[in-house]
């Protein structure tokens, strides 16, 4: 077989306690469903050649490349605040690792491709719905500049799953910059094997952080790196009003990404308090508390590093508490400064965060959708600005009013001109996000009908979201009161 994959397998190079070697299960009737054609140039593969039958027989786990190393990594994670000692990919098989021209690694990964030693009575199979949720949020994060995990392609199996009823089965190729997570130390640190914890984080280091290995303290500057690149990822999701629905430690990327779709959602009407994920009952990880608890599962991450970062366990101890205690100032400059673009404010005064703060309060209190809020602030941001198209989001117009004033007040103080402060807001406020109903609408055309048309039409004006698309503009609207998706659900 020709070499489609050149594959350069490091994390197979680690001890076998790191993973189990499983081949993916084949599946009955493969069928191509969609090629992410751009992300396959950009890894060097030959898109062409992933949607031939040779290719689907690859993306369906039919055929193994010679290439590849299939392994199924292990790690751990709490789950809602439980600690669960073994988790690993139970429906996932990494087949290997791609080094594209400008020297970048990222892993390719089968998700839904069949049992492995971690599936715990699992299927390890995935359903079509899921596996079409990740592909349209995960390349609409990546449209919008978000770190995230992304979807090479998408197959039907011609095999059911059984959930609460039969399902058709689906695989998802994911690529990610790894798919090392918290709770892969948390492996480690909780069977007391510190070696373990040495070598992955001296394997992520090299991987992901190679500055680290120059600083004086590798470990301790691993721990901050980490700790600042999600207090950014987070606040970039905030700044989108995303939810990702289950934020347990064995959820969170250590290389910064968003990862694991699974009950995710984007609001429409802002409220700091939404909870879509079906599972999540009690709100542990609705909006608002999404920077409380990325910070949670950071200390759990320090926890771990404790044996590397001192001898001394009170030294080492304060080290971490240190460390983890900056999240908050890291988060509030990355948030604050993502704001203040969002408002047009390329300076930064005393009493912005306050504006911007005040802002969200009154589209909480007015049911102001929360990304035509935005958008619509940006076409009146030039001296003639239609400050009416922003009111009417409003219950109350006048709680926008009066909010407007004071923020025309501060554009005063900008010195840049009306077109270009336009045009920079533009530029970070979209007009398209995978709004709930629109994700669903694609899910029940494919799985009721299978209609895979909306998925791709969808998925083409997710790709340009900060672009006006006068022949989708219709994407651009919050649902209407029958459309309104209220809970979203995990694919397991």
């Amino acid at each position: 077989m020709t070499v489609r994959f050149p594959f350069d397998n490091t994390y197979a190079r680690l001890p076998e306690r790191f993973f189990a070697r499983v081949a993916p299960t084949p599946v009955r009737a493969p069928r191509l469903v969609r090629v992410n054609e751009p992300l396959a140039a950009q890894l060097g593969l030959d898109p062409d050649w992933l949607a031939s039958e040779e290719g689907v027989e690859v993306l369906a786990g039919n055929r193994v490349p010679e290439t590849a190393e299939t392994i199924a990594t292990a790690y751990a994670g709490h789950q809602f605040g439980t600690f669960v000692p073994q988790l690993g990919d139970g429906r996932a098989i990494l087949l290997g690792e791609l080094v594209n021209r400008a020297g970048v690694r990222r892993d390719i990964q089968l998700k839904g491709a069949g049992r492995t030693p971690f599936s715990r009575g699992g299927d390890g199979r995935a359903a079509l719905g899921p596996v079409l949720r990740e592909y349209v949020v995960g390349e609409a994060m990546a449209a919008l500049g978000i770190p995230t995990t992304r979807a090479l392609a998408a197959v039907v199996t011609g095999e059911a799953v059984l959930r609460e009823t039969a399902l058709p089965g689906a695989i998802l190729t994911r690529v990610a910059s790894s798919h090392i997570r918290v709770g892969t130390f948390q492996y480690f640190a909780s069977r007391r094997d510190v070696e373990g914890v040495r070598l992955l984080a001296d394997y992520v280091i090299a991987r992901h952080y190679p500055d680290a290995a120059r600083a004086e303290r590798p470990y301790r500057a691993l721990l901050d790196v980490v700790i600042r690149a999600q207090a950014d990822l987070i606040a970039q999701w905030m700044l989108v009003g995303f939810i990702h629905g289950v934020m347990n430690t064995d959820n969170m990327s250590i290389a910064g990404e968003t990862i694991d779709y699974g009950p995710c959602a984007f609001m429409d009407a802002y409220d700091p308090g939404a909870v879509f994920s079906e599972i999540d009952r009690y709100g542990r990880y609705a909006y608002f508390r999404q920077p409380a608890l990325a910070q949670w599962n950071l200390a759990r991450l320090a926890e771990c590093l404790l044996p590397l970062l001192s001898n001394d366990t009170s030294a080492a101890v304060a080290e971490a508490e240190e460390a983890v205690g900056a999240f908050t100032s890291c988060f509030e400059q990355a948030y604050q400064g993502k704001l203040r673009r969002k408002l047009g404010l390329l300076t930064e005064c005393e009493g912005d965060s306050e504006l911007g703060r005040d802002l969200l309060e009154a589209m909480a209190a007015n049911g102001a959708d929360f990304t035509l809020t935005f958008r619509r602030l940006s076409e009146a941001a030039s001296g003639d600005g239609d400050d009416a198209g922003v009111g009417s989001l409003f219950a109350d117009p006048s709680a926008y009013d009066e909010w407007g004033a004071r923020w025309r007040r501060r554009l005063e103080q900008e010195p840049t001109d009306a077109a270009t402060r336009r045009a920079a807001m533009l530029a970070v406020n979209p007009a398209y996000i995978p709004r709930n109903h629109r994700v669903e609408a694609v899910i029940r055309a494919a799985v009721d009908e299978a209609d895979f048309a909306p998925l791709h039409e969808l998925v083409k004006v997710l790709s340009h979201p900060f672009e006006a698309q006068p022949a989708f503009a219709r994407y651009a609207d919050p649902p209407r009161e029958h459309e309104r998706v209220l809970q979203t659900f995990c694919g397991t």
